[in-house]
């Protein structure tokens, strides 16, 4: 996993429509990078409401909000609409962002262990740079946490 101070690593990855977003194109404004193991699933679907939910918070601060799954850009598509997501959603099947942001992880359920994508949050700052990171982080909690340590309230 990737540590504060650290450069985050760019990546081109297609967005719901299909068009290629790289981490690049927004040098200049915080970015809120949040991995996820799938569309329509109840953590993160739950996970994805809440980001839309304050999204506007984070547009006022101007922060962009870019959710990444394994999902097809198709999966994102309906993903997005059926929640009114007004935030990035990017597909990464080859794992090129997963995998170099460290959340490809081994995983347990249900004493079945498998690889997946471990719910993980990088807040990266106007320069590129890693500010804060979030291994594990709660679906319901954390577009609130973010906002809280964007105010201040916490200590990164």
């Amino acid at each position: 996993m990737l540590e504060v101070g650290m450069k985050a690593p760019d990546f081109e990855l297609p967005d719901k429509e299909g068009n290629l977003v790289h981490l690049s194109d927004f040098l200049g404004k915080k970015v809120v990078l949040y991995f996820y193991p799938r569309d329509n699933t109840p953590g993160c679907t739950r996970q994805a409401c809440a980001f839309a939910q304050h999204n506007e918070q984070f547009e006022n601060q101007d922060v962009v909000v870019i959710g990444i799954s394994k999902d097809s850009v198709a999966s994102h598509l309906k993903f997005a609409q059926k929640n009114e997501l007004p935030f990035l959603l990017l597909s990464d099947p080859q794992l090129q962002a997963i995998e170099a942001y460290g959340v490809w992880q081994e995983k347990k359920l249900y004493g079945k262990v498998s690889m997946g994508v471990v719910r993980t949050t990088y807040l990266i700052d106007e320069r590129g740079t890693i500010e804060k990171v979030m291994p594990k982080v709660k679906p319901d909690t954390n577009a609130a946490e973010i906002l809280k340590y964007l105010a201040g309230e916490t200590t990164p």
